[in-house]
């Protein structure tokens, strides 16, 4: 799945790994015995993109099985990622925003330096 990603995944990833937002993501990443499809480990978010071979009785399984270890899932259908990226992004972006960091505090995006500052 990492080296061949359905287009939503791809389209999905390239947003999240160029996010400025100072939320890293993981993809393709291992949590215990799940491979989930995005991950945020700053806050322990979970993003799941569903397609035709999604099975939603085990899929409610296992994002039980993650909550109860401390993580919150958010999933997605390929057609709302491809009909509404930015959707998509807003509701991943609320959210990662609303949960307490796991490991500390949160980072503070870079601030731009002050026009001359540094130069010469």
């Amino acid at each position: 799945m990492r080296n061949d990603p359905t287009k939503p995944e791809a389209v999905l990833w390239s947003h999240l790994r160029a996010s400025q937002t100072g939320y890293k993501f993981r993809r393709q990443s291992v949590i215990e015995s799940y491979i989930v499809d995005f991950f945020c480990p700053l806050v322990g978010l979970v993003v799941e993109l569903d397609g035709a071979t999604h099975r939603a009785e085990q899929d409610i399984r296992r994002d039980d099985d993650l909550l109860q270890k401390g993580f919150k899932v958010l999933r997605f259908g390929n057609a709302e990622v491809s009909a509404d990226i930015d959707r998509v992004l807003d509701a991943i972006f609320v959210t990662a925003r609303a949960m307490p960091p796991r490991f500390g505090p949160l980072p503070h995006p870079p601030a731009p330096s002050p026009e001359g500052a540094g130069g010469q």
